[in-house]
């Protein structure tokens, strides 16, 4: 792979991860950039470690990955976004303070819904001449920066939205999961 085609796969793999950090940011109370680098960062080794694992299975996994990866994806997303939803719908909301700092493991099964389908673009990878550290650095380090970047826009429309925000950004969870869904079974 010739580095312009690296660069352009590392931020379309980067893509569903901004869109779920949009609805991070948008769901906590005012985020700092160090809490938006902190989002980035784990999304960004959770997306550069996903294609070097599909690339170690290679073919021997390949056909498993490449037929249930996006109903994985689809349920995970589906799961986290119902969650965001119900949070921001709960009657208690208003007196719980606002979210200041996600838990790590919610932004690590975040992170890790959105990068399933870097695993199986590992697994392809595997067959070409392609350097899978580059290229697993490239993807990492797009989606640092797209989360990173993602977190504080979300940061924009929370105070726009209101205290409902998390419930756009659980629909937003899902919309990513169904896109993902019907991208595969219509190709």
């Amino acid at each position: 792979m010739n580095p312009l085609s690296t660069l352009i796969l590392a931020f379309a793999m980067s893509t569903d991860a901004f869109a779920a950090a949009v609805g991070k940011g948008a769901s906590l109370h005012k985020p700092r950039w160090s809490e938006a680098l902190r989002t980035g960062l784990i999304f960004g080794v959770i997306e550069a470690i996903t294609p070097l694992i599909g690339w170690g299975l290679g073919s021997v996994a390949a056909q498993y990955v490449a037929e249930w990866d996006h109903w994985i994806a689809f349920c995970m997303l589906c799961v986290l976004g119902g969650m965001m939803i119900r949070n921001g719908l709960s009657t208690d909301q208003e007196e719980a303070p606002p979210v200041v700092r996600h838990s790590f493991w919610l932004l690590a099964a975040t992170g890790f819904a959105t990068s399933i389908d870097a695993m199986a673009v590992g697994v392809s990878l595997a067959f070409i001449d392609n350097n899978i550290l580059i290229t697993a650095a490239a993807i990492g380090l797009a989606t640092m920066l797209m989360v990173t970047i993602g977190v504080m826009v979300g940061r924009l429309i929370g105070s726009i939205a209101g205290k409902r925000a998390e419930v756009l950004g659980g629909i937003a969870l899902i919309g990513i999961g169904a896109t993902i869904l019907y991208e595969h079974l219509s190709a």
